[in-house]
């Protein structure tokens, strides 16, 4: 069974507690998204591999510890995903990116396909797919399972806010995935909102309605 976090840094409870109010407004949020995504990613790449390297300092040469291979993707499930990049690329710049687009059938409910482009070697690589928001798990699930039929085998999933009915369902689809959540949160109102939230990341993300 691979690994649920549930993050206790009190960095990240305060960045989320000032993204959660009503007054925030875009440029704010987005700024404490991409914060709350950096210091998460800090904790998710714990497990990276490192291997010894030697260098040369100013002073004498040394081995030092870098990682190993570098082979990571951050893929962010669109639109509100895209709001995680930035903080990921800040600690990881060297990573590819990949996206992900899908949408909820009206009838079905269910999430449709309708962009998917990731970097050739994705099955070589350890995958962050990331969205700030975690409720039904539908879209996190689905996007996880196209990953997984291109061939990714090492993912995590990484959101900001979660709902108990999301991680419950993604721990049972999916339960290969370490799953890194900023704040468990206490359920889904009647529209599938998660209480307390903190409302549509990607609207107060991009300053649309």
């Amino acid at each position: 069974m691979a690994n649920t976090v549930i993050m206790e840094h009190p960095l990240i409870k305060h960045k989320i507690g000032v993204a959660r109010r009503l007054e925030t407004g875009s440029k704010d949020f987005r700024n404490l998204i991409s914060e709350v995504a950096m210091l998460m990613c800090y904790e998710a790449t714990r497990g990276l591999e490192l291997q010894d390297v030697e260098i040369e300092t100013p002073i004498c040469k040394t081995t030092v510890q870098e990682l190993k291979g570098k082979k990571l993707a951050v893929v962010p499930i669109l639109r509100a995903g895209l709001g995680m990049v930035d903080g990921m690329l800040n600690m990881i710049p060297a990573a590819k990116v990949g996206h992900i687009g899908l949408f909820r059938d009206e009838e079905t409910h269910e999430p449709v396909e309708y962009y998917c482009k990731m970097p050739s070697d994705i099955s070589e690589r350890e995958v962050f797919v990331v969205d700030p928001m975690l409720a039904t798990g539908g879209s996190a699930s689905a996007a996880i399972t196209m990953l997984k039929k291109r061939g990714a085998q090492k993912i995590k999933f990484m959101c900001i806010i979660a709902a108990p009915e999301g991680l419950e369902r993604l721990r049972q689809d999916h339960p290969d995935v370490d799953i890194y959540i900023g704040s468990l949160d206490e359920k889904l109102n009647e529209n599938k909102y998660i209480i307390p939230g903190l409302g549509d990341a990607g609207d107060r993300i991009f300053g649309t309605k």
